[in-house]
């Protein structure tokens, strides 16, 4: 990396008849209002890109909605949105395309707002290069910083470091130095392979097609020269063979087929492949189109594959090079972006897409998070929006990946929000942990089934759940006992007493509730294999949790009951004077006081002890259970 890359910018030297370089994704980010849609409009414009009537409507648009006094408005062209011209910020990526006569260019305008960071994300992931403006008033801010990094993290090696608005700083070669020094220092830790620094005034159009006149003191390429010239070609046709499978595609009996986009590499028909989580090998038999077979297919070739065998393939597997295969572990590091509101919480389940495939997945734990400004490692407990931080993750089974410093096709990932379906966090995997590869499950010689005909009832988790004070232990109690003395195998799990050996170590954080109820569901799991009832009494707030709890069952393995009994009744009794404290602030993170409570919305058996005795509710559930077979 080097200060002034004007040295690496082949255009320069070629002048503008070199050869065709192909298209250029690429995006403009950084703090709000440092230009970055004016920068592209400015480029739409200088490179006659804009029909007659486009540029009639942004003369009515400017004077409607402008900044630039009688000037057009060149933001307008990108910002779409109404809310955006209202406020003057882009909330949305607006991607556009454009074309010189060297080359053709696919361009992401990205939000400069921190609470839009994800969307900023989201253009940096499809991108080869950015553009990262500053405003030459302002100079290096948090945002900078923090979008710089974002793009080093999502394998982005070539910047250019626009210093717009110089005119408004009387286009000072010195506070421009002072700027890209400032820059440098900053970026030395990232992993970019350029950063040219160009200073631009995009609203007059200084720098960006043509050269300026008012600043002698740079004799470096205009931005659109830098740009037409940039080498940033990923090389994924030179990268082992990668095939995600999209879609099984079977029309009839006699085809077979595999659909999906060669994420990186090469394949021919009769090459050799490999079944990425199983290991089994085969042959490429024919690489079918809809307008016919190829001999051959390329990274970005959208084609169907047949294969010579019969092997096991599915949604979600990854046909690759036999010499040079993907990791295939169940646990591994990644940077992780937070890209919600809702914090990260290790040992929550969430729903990872990881190429073509979904499987549940958790943060086991956070190793550190990332200060944006300073590179420093944080030590935390939680990833809060926009936070960036290296955490271990555990899938369900195990997945296909490389690094994403390596192949960034097959190396990302999103978490989603199992309850909202909401994208939660963007990953790039570091590296796998291997635990796949030398931790195997031990075979017993005495299997569930047969416990359970010793037993002589269908086993179950029992879970309770309801705010303190709502009678889940007292409940659960009895209807322990009832189950006893019709000869049931049981055990009692009950909040408090775990929490005086287990789970001794664990507070009352969101956190660690959710570690909580994680640890207890796998014993609970446990108590179901050994064929037994097991009745588990805690507040357990979160839906996401329970539901976590139920997925580590069978079905109908899993009993919700929700004691239903109202927060007011419950502040009321408060038998452990608990309630009286939590208000009196001594007691912090309290359910139902300063910590909230999501109750079930389908729980299997819901009872109220309002409106009768814990007796009452325990024969009710009782007969439920033999309703549900789980008894006889």
């Amino acid at each position: 990396m080097t200060a002034y890359a004007h040295d690496q910018v082949t255009v320069s030297s070629r002048g503008r008849g070199g050869p065709e370089k192909g298209l250029l994704r690429f995006l403009t980010c950084g703090s709000v209002d440092d230009g970055k849609s004016t920068l592209i409009g400015r480029l739409l414009y200088d490179t006659k890109l804009i029909l007659e009537d486009q540029l009639v409507a942004l003369k009515r648009d400017s004077r409607k909605h402008g900044t630039n006094g009688d000037d057009l408005d060149f933001a307008l062209l990108v910002d779409g949105l109404e809310a955006e011209r209202e406020q003057g910020i882009t909330i949305d990526v607006a991607y556009r395309f454009f074309s010189t006569p060297r080359r053709a260019f696919i361009v992401a305008d990205t939000p400069g707002h921190e609470q839009y960071t994800r969307n900023m994300a989201t253009g940096a992931s499809n991108s080869q290069a950015a553009v990262i403006l500053i405003d030459a008033r302002k100079g290096v801010l948090t945002q900078t910083r923090r979008h710089s990094y974002i793009c080093s993290l999502l394998g982005i090696r070539h910047v250019v470091l626009a210093v717009n608005k110089i005119d408004l700083v009387d286009f000072s070669g010195e506070r421009f130095h002072h700027i890209v020094g400032d820059y440098l220092g900053f970026a030395q830790a990232l992993a970019f392979s350029s950063i040219t620094p160009i200073p631009v005034s995009a609203r007059h159009g200084d720098n960006i097609t043509r050269r300026s006149q008012r600043m002698c003191w740079y004799d470096g390429p205009t931005l659109l020269e830098h740009l037409e010239g940039l080498d940033a070609s990923e090389g994924l046709e030179a990268k082992p063979f990668r095939f995600p499978v999209q879609w099984v595609n079977r029309p009839n009996q006699d085809f077979r087929g595999f659909s999906g986009t060669v994420a990186s590499g090469l394949v021919r028909a009769g090459d050799r492949v490999v079944v990425a989580a199983s290991g089994k090998e085969t042959k490429v038999g024919r690489i079918v189109t809809a307008d016919g077979d190829l001999p051959e297919a390329r990274a970005g070739d959208a084609v169907t594959i047949t294969l010579a065998d019969e092997v096991d393939v599915a949604r979600g597997d990854m046909l690759s090079e036999p010499q040079a295969r993907p990791e295939v572990v169940d646990l591994f590091a990644a940077q992780v972006l937070w890209m919600i509101e809702e914090p990260m919480l290790p040992g929550r389940s969430y729903l990872m897409r990881i190429g073509t495939r979904y499987v549940p997945a958790r943060v086991t734990s956070l190793k550190h998070k990332t200060d944006v400004n300073t590179l420093e490692h944080i030590a935390a407990k939680t990833l809060a929006l926009n936070e960036i931080g290296l955490c271990n993750i555990s899938t369900a089974t195990p997945v296909a990946f490389d690094p994403y410093a390596e192949n960034r096709a097959t190396g990302a990932f999103v978490l989603i929000d199992r309850f909202t379906n909401a994208t939660a966090g963007a990953g790039m995997v570091s590296f796998g942990l291997r635990r796949a590869t030398n931790i195997h499950r031990q075979a017993l010689l005495v299997d569930k089934a047969a416990r359970v005909r010793l037993n002589g009832h269908r086993p179950a988790i029992l879970w309770f759940t309801g705010f303190s004070g709502s009678g889940k232990s007292t409940i659960a109690n009895i209807v322990e006992r009832e189950l006893h003395a019709r000869g049931a195998h049981t055990y009692m799990l009950d909040g408090d007493n775990v929490r005086h050996g287990l789970n001794r170590d664990l507070g009352f954080t969101d956190v660690d509730r959710v570690e909580n109820i994680r640890r207890v569901g796998e014993v609970a799991r446990l108590f179901v294999d050994a064929g037994a009832i097991v009745l588990c009494s805690f507040i357990s707030p979160f839906r996401a949790e329970r539901r976590m709890v139920r997925e580590l069952v069978g079905d109908g393995e899993f009993v919700e009951i929700h004691v239903d009994t109202p927060l007011e009744i419950c502040r009321q009794r408060d038998p452990k004077g608990l309630y009286a404290r939590a208000l009196e602030g001594k007691i912090k993170n309290f359910t139902g006081i300063d910590s909230p409570y999501e109750a079930p919305e389908n729980a299997e058996i819901v009872v109220d002890t309002s409106e009768g005795s814990a007796e009452e509710a325990a024969a009710r559930i009782v007969a439920a259970l033999r309703e549900k077979q789980v008894i006889s």
